[in-house]
């Protein structure tokens, strides 16, 4: 081998020894830092999050998916409340709603189709036209007597597709309606915190890749396994307002059901969030009760979005919770857990009225 050779390969050894050591030395850092935060105090290390559960059942729907869900409190109780999930969540990510309110109400928790124990389907039923269609189906299947709809992200957008698309369930059978973390529509055109041009470039090139990544969603699910911990630190950055003080267990609860739903399905339900516009949808809810909620510092959703709704429903009770972000019902349960109250109370007086009126 000539010195000249010996040389280059010197150097190109050199340049792999290097990158590898900041390879390893990245990753010794974030082991490092997630390690130091689950050394911290953590209230709620030992809350049973996901061993929660009611009494199993199946829905399926007019297009032959059959929707897991659970039922949960007293049968006899007045009032029954459905629960309706988030984007890349499941049924467990109401754990504080289902065990503060199981004692009093008759719950009904479910996992969207794709999502959760309920079977995949293909990305041209997954649309939020189709989710909402799915409430409809699963409260004539479910609920016995009147009710009350509570949403989280895309869960909000369900209930606003039924809105529009079985404005009678409202009023009769549907006497309350909670929209937690939500948006009526236009969010195409976040910032998501970014400067404007930088901001219209991600929105350019994000569809296109999602649909690239889609087709190797086997791969992107080894990485995104792979990755946890980086899973972690952004989703307690992210996903929390307050990501300090945040308990770690809260977040690896949220991160586990995440990574749980497969990136196909993340990709065949993005486009219809894109495209989800339901603002006049909203004058359905204008007669009975209904409490908006977000974090002050949600960045999916922003507080923009929830103060449009707002306007569209004057009667309406709106919370912008201090500190807290996109995964609310997580970081702040006894808040959204008081609101939730107040709402059911309000909603218990509007059907007893009905009853007398009868």
């Amino acid at each position: 081998m000539s010195t000249t050779t010996r040389r280059k390969v010197g150097i190109a050894g050199a340049i792999v020894g290097a990158a590898s050591a900041g390879v390893a030395a990245a990753a010794l850092a974030k082991r490092y830092a997630v390690g130091r935060i689950r050394l911290r105090p953590d209230l709620e290390a030992s809350e049973p999050f996901g061993e929660l559960r009611g009494r199993p059942t199946t829905v399926t729907t007019s297009d032959g998916v059959p929707l897991y869900a659970e039922v949960d409190g007293p049968e006899d109780a007045p009032l029954t409340v459905v629960l309706c999930h988030g984007y890349t969540l499941n049924l467990d990510s109401w754990h504080y709603q289902r065990r503060d309110l199981r004692d009093s109400y008759r719950l009904v928790l479910w996992d969207q189709r794709s999502h959760g124990r309920s079977p995949r389907v293909t990305s041209e039923d997954s649309t939020i036209d189709r989710l909402g269609d799915d409430l409809a189906e699963l409260i004539e299947a479910l609920v016995p007597g009147p009710c009350v709809l509570v949403g989280h992200s895309m869960g909000g957008m369900t209930i606003m597709a039924l809105a529009d698309r079985h404005p009678a369930l409202f009023g009769d059978k549907i006497k309350g309606v909670a929209l937690i973390s939500t948006s009526a529509g236009k969010l195409a055109e976040l910032s998501l915190g970014l400067p404007a041009l930088l901001s219209k470039a991600v929105h350019k090139v994000t569809p296109s890749t999602v649909s690239i990544l889609s087709r190797n969603g086997e791969l992107v699910d080894k990485g995104r396994e792979a990755g946890n911990d980086v899973a972690f630190l952004v989703l307690r950055y992210l996903g929390f307002g307050d990501s300090r003080n945040v308990s770690p267990t809260v977040v690896d609860f949220a991160e586990s059901m995440i990574r749980s739903t497969p990136f196909e399905v993340i990709a065949n339900f993005y486009p219809a969030l894109m495209s989800h516009d339901k603002l006049s949808a909203l004058d359905v809810l204008d007669d009975i009760p209904t409490s908006i909620m977000v974090g002050e510092k949600d960045w999916l959703t922003p507080v923009d979005h929830s103060k449009a709704m707002a306007a569209a429903l004057p009667r309406a009770q709106f919370a912008e919770i201090p500190n807290s972000s996109h995964l609310v019902q997580l970081e702040r349960p006894t808040v959204v857990n008081d609101a939730l109250r107040d709402l059911l109370k309000r909603a218990s007086a509007d059907s007893a009225a009905d009853d007398t009126e009868r």
